[in-house]
């Protein structure tokens, strides 16, 4: 068996709990810490160097988060005041670790650091909630007057006004030492210390801050003439996964073909929320990522991946149903299904990435697999948060499925994403969010501890949403217990899996 040591993003069950329980089987042991941080609350340092040097000690490959390294987490990478000597001494733990094992396969992550549209400070610093806006709309002047947009500088100046002189600084000085580490990590993968990484944008945008440390990160991985081992896309939360696929090809020796059926011909062009580039790019960049290559024709490939997107416009799940011709007339669910069933029956493994919503799964798709049976037919089906999070957990799911088959953890995770992706993420949440919270005197970010009184009504409303959207499945579900892991509405944390009758 091939030991795999994992360092996750952060603490949430997605990257937590989601890579060992699609990938830990007889052929690969997926080792994790014992416990990681708490959302703002950082991992222990300390913690984190002692578990990387006692298990990648005998460790056949490594799957490393930067920012679990560097900084404790993705939401600590954004608040932290480390110095740069404190943050290189962290990275060089990697040389070390290379020294040790000279046989230990190394892929890392490595994120650019984000700049939400929005005011919160629920991830970010404390000023984010009263100007997020508007450092937001500055990173985008900036930008559009750095291409010489007429008009640009003067609206970046009036936004500086705006914002107070220390809120700036502290932002644009975290940034530009994150940026700094994006660089030192280039040199890890330029000398061999790194074997491939990826460098995912979390919530994405053509413009600002985001979109002008990629630019530079770019031009350094051309220099370093790193094209072959450095891919930069849009996601986050879904690399664990997606680098887990890669590891389990790279240890078969194969390298997947994948053939990807759309659903709707405008479909590759569609730039979804929080990107910034057609989808269609990004489905090829996260194959490549997983160590797979894309198919000329479903006869020649090693699973279909069905992409599940609108023609246009892709909108919030919380919106469906969604009758306009984005949705309804340049896209055709019936003869995608038609198509998808009938690679199943040829038994071509086929996984089913939902990308027709950003933030939950298409509740007709789910009803049409329901009434033809192929619920537990497909090799993977994944409908949450961004698009990128969808495409990787699908991608992931499908070569899972080629070394696995059709086995319980498959049926189980697959069980989960039906129940999170679909239930929670497209009817419970908001039905719980607007009539169970306001009467439990809670809210969306304030939702009370793990396993209160909200998760409580949560778990009664996916119970009954498995009988309502799942009837023939209904009887197999086991839901053994619900959490809301950061004590918000934004994630949940399931215990799921799927039972003989």
């Amino acid at each position: 068996m091939h030991k795999i040591v994992l360092l996750p993003l952060d603490e949430r069950p997605c990257n937590y709990k989601f890579p060992p329980a699609l990938f830990e089987s007889d052929s690969m042991h997926i080792c994790l810490p014992d416990r990681l941080g708490d959302k703002k609350l950082p991992a222990d340092s300390g913690a984190v160097r002692d578990f990387l040097l006692r298990e990648c000690a005998d460790a056949d490959g490594l799957v490393i988060s930067l920012e679990t390294l560097l900084y404790g987490g993705l939401i600590p990478s954004r608040l932290h005041f480390l110095t740069r000597r404190e943050l290189l001494g962290r990275l060089e733990l990697l040389r070390q670790l290379r020294q040790d094992n000279p046989d230990l396969t190394v892929y890392g992550f490595n994120c650019i650091m984000r700049c939400p549209v929005t005011s919160s400070s629920d991830e970010e610093p404390d000023y984010y909630g009263r100007y997020g806006a508007e450092i937001h709309k500055l990173g985008a002047a900036r930008h559009r007057a750095e291409l010489g947009e007429e008009g640009a500088q003067a609206e970046a100046d009036a936004l500086e006004a705006l914002i107070p002189q220390e809120y700036i600084d502290d932002y644009l000085l975290r940034r530009d030492l994150n940026l700094e580490l994006n660089f030192a990590v280039l040199d890890l993968v330029e000398d061999g210390t790194i074997d491939f990484l990826c460098i995912p944008q979390d919530d994405a945008a053509p413009l600002g801050f985001t979109a002008m440390d990629q630019a530079k990160v770019r031009l350094c991985v051309r220099e370093k003439r790193l094209q072959d081992r450095v891919l930069i896309y849009p996601g986050a939360d879904e690399l664990g996964m997606t680098l887990l696929a890669r590891m389990r090809n790279m240890l078969e020796k194969r390298t997947p073909s994948v053939y990807v059926l759309y659903a709707a011909e405008g479909a590759p062009l569609v730039v979804p929320p929080f990107e910034d580039r057609p989808l269609g790019e990004t489905v090829r960049y996260q194959l490549q990522a997983a160590g797979c290559r894309v198919a000329a024709a479903p006869e020649s490939a090693d699973f279909i991946l069905g992409v599940n997107a609108p023609s246009r416009n892709m909108v919030n799940a919380i919106h469906q149903p969604r009758l306009d011709p984005d949705y309804d007339v340049g896209r055709s669910l019936t003869t995608f299904m038609a198509e998808l069933s009938y690679q199943i029956d040829l038994g071509k493994p086929v996984t089913i990435c939902d990308n027709a919503y950003c933030n939950g799964g298409d509740l007709e798709l789910l009803d049409m697999l329901d009434a033809s049976g192929l619920l537990m037919a497909v090799a993977g089906y994944a409908g949450w948060n961004t698009s990128s999070n969808t495409m990787g957990t699908s991608i992931a799911q499908g070569v899972r499925y080629l070394y696995e088959g059709d086995d319980a953890r498959h049926r189980d995770f697959l069980t989960l994403r039906y129940l999170e992706d679909c239930g929670y993420c497209s009817v419970v949440r908001w039905d719980a969010v607007k009539e169970d919270l306001p009467e439990l005197g809670l809210d969306y970010f304030n939702a009370g501890s793990r396993d209160g009184q909200a998760a409580r009504r949560v778990e009664r409303r996916l119970r009954d949403f498995a009988e309502s959207y799942l009837p023939s499945i209904a009887k197999h579900i086991e839901l053994r217990s619900v959490t809301l892991p950061w004590r918000r509405m934004f994630e949940v944390d399931l215990d799921v899996g799927y039972v003989s009758a």
